[in-house]
């Protein structure tokens, strides 16, 4: 197994192709042509919903939101390797995946401007709500797994989160706990060395998140997190372990983040513009369609055939998004638990009569 062959503690990293778009042929992975156009497309599609959403914020529409540019390769190349019983735990930034795993667009826009039907997903989408607490998916994600073991479910959980969470005792109880009893999880740390404007070194003293699963009984790896098929591979290949009674993995999609940790963040008060152009000439986009181009699948027509897809699409969320009706003080209440409990109705009634008597 290839995670078998990668050793954390010597700070190996799984590559299959590399900022150049040249890719190891023994590595390669047998995608159909018509798999490889989906990463392409979903990849795109992200960034322009990406940076219109950016644009929504900034035009005084959206509230604080937090960008995806440079993450891709991770969402997109680990959600594509989810199968249908499988369950996703994201974390905030995870707008691609959440789409590839059947959230509408228009209601990840609606969390972002403040509305709680925004974490209210179709029947039927295994994705569980955005879960803006630092870590609090992950023992919550691992949970899930585990009582999958217990009824005999065929499923696994991806549970997403950043770098940051790793200082979290969430990370640390839910490693621990799904590394003892076995869950059935996939832990994914988006490593992209910043937690908002925190280092890595400060956060770890640790060559690499990835060795960290060893203290609890498991496997971790490092993989290149602008690189596509190497994600795709990785958690491929973890989904499965897991499925097939293995236990869990902890991989580490090394990469960065190209814009703001949110857009109430300037990135520039903590690291150089240098750092910046450093990490845009590794964009996993451009390196995934150099691919591309060589295989001969990637052309301008397909380019713009997405690109108008892509704009559609973002401009029906928007469209949507704006038209729903406005938040009301009520949904506080409603939205805490499935039913109300008695405080909560009690409250909620406060609240009317306090409304009713301006």
């Amino acid at each position: 197994m290839i995670i078998d062959n990668y050793d954390p503690l010597k700070n190996e990293m799984f590559q299959i192709l590399d900022e150049k778009g040249n890719v190891r042929p023994e590595l390669e992975p047998e995608l159909e042509e018509k798999d490889l156009v989906r990463f392409y497309q979903y990849m795109l599609i992200s960034r322009i919903a990406d940076e219109k959403a950016f644009a929504l914020q900034r035009e005084g529409r959206m509230g604080t939101y937090p960008q995806l540019k440079g993450h891709e390769a991770i969402q997109i190349g680990s959600a594509m390797a989810l199968k249908e019983e499988d369950w996703m735990f994201p974390v905030y930034r995870d707008l691609g995946a959440m789409m590839i795993r059947g959230v509408p667009l228009y209601l990840i826009y609606l969390y972002w401007m403040g509305f709680e039907v925004g974490s209210c997903f179709p029947e039927g989408v295994k994705v569980f709500p955005f879960t803006v607490p630092v870590g609090s998916q992950i023992s919550i994600g691992m949970g899930h797994a585990w009582a999958a073991k217990l009824k005999g479910e065929k499923r696994v959980n991806l549970v997403s989160f950043g770098d940051g969470a790793t200082s979290e005792g969430d990370f640390h109880d839910g490693l621990n706990f799904a590394g003892v009893f076995k869950a059935p999880a996939v832990f994914l740390c988006n490593n992209n060395q910043w937690a908002i404007s925190v280092p890595l070194d400060r956060q770890t003293s640790s060559p690499t998140i990835a060795q960290k699963a060893l203290a609890y009984g498991f496997k971790g790896i490092r993989v290149d997190g602008n690189d596509i098929l190497a994600m795709h591979v990785a958690t491929k290949e973890a989904l499965g372990k897991a499925r097939d009674g293995g236990g869990p993995t902890l991989i580490e999609a090394y990469t960065y983040r190209m814009s703001d940790h949110t857009t109430a963040d300037d990135a520039s008060r903590y690291r150089t513009e240098e750092e910046v152009k450093e990490w845009e000439a590794k964009d996993p986009i451009h390196r995934f369609k150099i691919y591309l181009q060589s295989k001969n699948i990637w052309n301008e027509e397909l380019e713009a055939e997405i690109r108008k897809e892509g704009t559609e699409i973002v401009a029906d969320a928007v469209k949507r998004s704006e038209e729903a009706a406005p938040p009301t003080p009520e949904e506080i209440f409603k939205f805490t638990y499935k039913e109300m409990t008695p405080q909560l109705e009690e409250q909620l009634e406060e609240l009317q009569r306090a409304i009713d008597s301006r």
